[in-house]
């Protein structure tokens, strides 16, 4: 007897259509065009399902901040706040850690936006909170935010994976700064917060940001070292590149190559500075880094 035989269960590359497929010769040639057709057709689907799969993200490996970390920290930080306000900001989908706190002197000089380091909150003691409490005593308002963290064993590299979800919330920074109608604003990031924070000025040159501070620019992890040097030739608007006198190895040594693009840059209001006895954290060095950034934030007049 004549047969047709097909057996789907002989996969080839998980194609379902695939396996063994016996026609007589007798029989007629159009059965064979058929399941042809039908092949090419289930092939056709097969991969307009896979690429769709494939620009939403699917495929792709999931980097995002850790939610969870953020809210553990924002319930142990928040209820101890006691300079400043807690504000609540949205990056779109999620609610996010911010302290605001307003300076005395009337009217105010601006704004500072700090962005803290690698894993850190807005009221980190060691660093951001000299600055965030110093500066309004300088004539400064300050809005410290809380930025994209990973889990604890993260990388420098798994950090610069997710550099883009860091644009949303200084956006909202922003924002909210301009409903208080500020017109003055400033950045200022520390460590891996410099990476985040210069990834979204050197997208967004005209978003009105005054001047930038980069405190402890380009620290990596031992072995990840910068993939690209930071653009700073392009960066027109007053730029100050301050680092501890016993900062990081990488910090230092491409400390000359960073000025060298400032100097390209041309604006002759930018600098770098180094505080005297002073480690990355610029630990019990707060008042310190306080009075070096307030200094150069007065040569801006």
């Amino acid at each position: 007897m004549n047969t047709s035989e097909c057996h789907p269960g002989t996969s080839l590359g998980g194609n379902a259509f695939s396996g063994l497929i016996r026609i007589n010769s007798k029989q007629n040639t159009s059965i064979l065009s058929k399941l042809n057709f039908m092949i090419i057709r289930h092939n056709k689907i097969s991969l307009y399902l896979i690429i769709l799969l494939f620009l939403s993200g699917n495929f792709l490996p999931a980097f995002a901040s850790d939610i969870a970390k953020e809210k553990r920290m924002k319930e142990q930080v928040a209820d101890y706040v006691m300079d400043g306000e807690v504000v609540l900001l949205k990056d779109g989908s999620h609610e996010f850690l911010s302290i605001y706190m307003e300076t005395d002197e009337q009217p105010a000089k601006g704004a500072v936006i700090i962005i803290h380091g690698r894993g850190y909150h807005p009221n980190w003691p060691e660093l951001v909170y000299p600055l965030r409490t110093g500066l309004p005593e300088h004539g400064w308002n300050t809005l410290s935010i809380q930025m994209p963290v990973l889990s604890n064993d993260s990388s420098f590299y798994d950090y610069m994976k997710i550099l883009p979800l860091g644009h949303p919330r200084i956006e909202s920074a922003l924002s909210f700064l301009k409903l208080k109608n500020t017109r003055n604003i400033i950045i200022l990031a520390h460590s891996c917060g410099v990476h985040m924070a210069f990834d979204w000025l050197h997208k967004n040159p005209e978003k009105g940001i005054s001047a930038f501070i980069g405190v402890g620019m380009g620290s990596t992890d031992y072995g990840q070292p910068m993939l690209k040097p930071f653009p700073l030739d392009d960066i027109k608007i007053p730029l100050l590149d301050i680092r501890g006198e016993h900062d990081y190895p990488a910090v230092h040594r491409n400390a000359g190559r960073r000025m060298e693009k400032i100097k390209q840059a041309g604006n002759p209001k930018s600098q770098q500075r180094v505080v005297a006895k002073s480690d990355h954290y610029f630990t019990d060095r707060g008042d310190a880094l306080l009075k070096e950034v307030a200094n150069w934030l007065d040569t801006l007049k």
